[in-house]
């Protein structure tokens, strides 16, 4: 495609060089520049002599776009330079129309919520692969086909970058797919990730305190969640949840409400629970039925039938829907159950915030003794450290803690901010070894205790100062059990 093709209809200026420039691809590290690229200056970076602009044209770039007015070398002024109002906005743009807009090929359902993303993206997946279509999931624990994990190169990010999410959903079209499910972080929806992705259907979970150092603060979070409904052209949302309802006030035209409270357009009721299964009747204002599903807890009713409603508005009838929900399955890292030869019941879950720690530990039978093994992340979020060790004094019988992703802080000092939410009463131990951590609560378990392992689910490192480590939960688990039958325990 020339310059000039990709720029048509785009506000922008260009100096320099030639607009027939044949443009093959784009990118914004400098590092990773390929002969016929076109670089993106992200916002923030030196402009002006930048290493980073020098080190794009020694690798090939055929043009250069920025926000700032950049001065390029005389033996280099032969490249274009492309001023725009936003690169962000533009490398959105830019890598859907270098891949032919692919979403408009396709049903694109989106999904946002502080908790509880990758659980219902899986669930909308797996009831439309179960009304014949193909479908493609990406997310935080990987792109899957129809429930086949593909390989990609890409860094793990809840919401791919656009350079990175158009190609695949090019793949998508080209593989034959019908249907795609993302997952929305609130970082991708404010830096435009998703703006030139055509979303059928939006739907919003919840929305609780985390990730606002990212963002600077809870409504600055807010506004970068809301563009979902902006782009999307139906939305789903939780009723019972403020900040949900307050979307559906904006959007009354194209949203529609699933909760437990019975102003909602899909209300829920539980009809009876047992263990591993809960009996629902969801109602409408014109009919009502009842729903199965294997699991128990408030959290998980709400994550399936938020996925029921999103295919709902897809046109398909809850009848057809309904059939299925039965065999829902929770993707990777979440509420994942560890078989061993001990009769213990072990669980590794991705909860890292309050909320979706106590909707896992609610989970669980109350007459069981319960060990949990868990910490918080460090460089971030440091308000729900407390949080969560009142939630976890709440519901545990003995605690570990460990180390989650400390990153650049003191472990020590992330753990004490968790014990000042303890009780009193609560029995705990701290081992900064996180495979230590896991092999100590193995240890001390019984036949029908449970042990829960919480923070890091699907997540294969663990990143100490600026250093990942190889590091999975369930391998450490599986290790100690392992260990058992040689003899050789810590």
């Amino acid at each position: 495609m020339q310059l000039a093709e990709l720029l048509k209809d785009w506000p922008c200026s260009v100096t320099g060089g030639s607009i027939r420039t044949s443009i093959t691809g784009i990118e914004d590290y400098a590092q990773a520049v390929k002969p016929g690229d076109i670089f993106i200056v992200r916002k923030g970076k030196k402009t002006s002599g930048s290493r980073f602009v020098k080190e794009a044209i020694a690798r090939g770039a055929a043009a250069i776009v920025s926000e700032e007015s950049i001065s390029l070398p005389a033996n280099e002024q032969n490249i274009p330079f492309v001023w725009v109002p936003n690169t962000a906005l533009f490398l959105s743009f830019a890598s859907a129309k270098l891949a032919a807009f692919p979403a408009e090929a396709l049903t694109v359902v989106a999904i946002t919520g502080t908790n509880g993303k990758t659980t219902v993206s899986h669930f909308v997946s797996q009831l439309l692969r179960a009304l014949h279509n193909n479908v493609a999931v990406i997310g935080t624990v990987g792109f899957f086909i129809n429930g086949q994990r593909q390989q990609t190169s890409y860094e793990q990010l809840t919401t791919l970058q656009a350079k990175e999410l158009q190609p695949i959903l090019k793949q998508c079209v080209r593989k034959g797919v019908t249907h795609v499910v993302l997952e929305a972080s609130s970082m991708g929806l404010q830096q435009h990730r998703l703006d030139h992705c055509d979303i059928d259907c939006g739907v919003f979970l919840n929305l609780s305190e985390d990730h606002l150092e990212d963002h600077g603060g809870l409504e600055a979070y807010k506004r970068a969640k809301k563009r979902l409904a902006d782009l999307s052209k139906k939305l789903v949302l939780n009723g019972d949840d403020n900040f949900c309802r307050s979307v559906g006030i904006y959007d009354k035209k194209k949203a529609c409400s699933f909760g437990f409270d019975n102003h909602n357009d899909l209300h829920i009721q539980i009809v009876s629970e047992s263990r591993g299964k809960t009996i629902l009747c969801v109602q409408t204002t014109k009919s009502e039925h009842i729903v199965a599903i294997p699991f128990v807890g408030k959290y998980h009713v709400q994550n399936s039938v938020a996925a029921l409603m999103a295919v709902w508005r897809l046109g398909y009838s809850i009848e057809e829907i309904t059939e299925h929900m039965w065999a829902l399955k929770l993707p990777e890292g979440r509420l994942e159950k560890i078989e061993n030869p001990l009769g213990i019941d072990v669980y590794v879950d991705y909860a890292h915030t309050a909320e979706a720690l106590q909707a896992v530990l609610q989970t669980f039978d109350s007459k069981k003794t319960l060990f949990l093994v868990f910490s918080c992340g460090g460089n971030r979020d440091k308000a729900k450290r407390f949080a969560m060790g009142a939630v976890a004094s709440k519901y545990a019988d003995i605690i570990f803690l460990t180390t989650d992703n400390p990153r650049d802080e003191d472990p020590i000092l992330i753990n004490e901010s968790i014990i000042a939410g303890f009780s009193e009463q609560q029995y705990y131990e701290i081992f900064l070894d996180r495979k230590v951590a896991i092999h100590q609560a193995l240890a001390k378990a019984k036949k029908g205790d449970i042990v829960l392992v919480a923070g890091k689910g699907h997540e294969q490192t663990q990143q100490i100062k600026n250093h990942k480590f190889p590091f999975s939960d369930q391998q450490c688990i599986q290790d100690y059990f392992s260990s058992l039958k040689t003899g050789d325990v810590e």
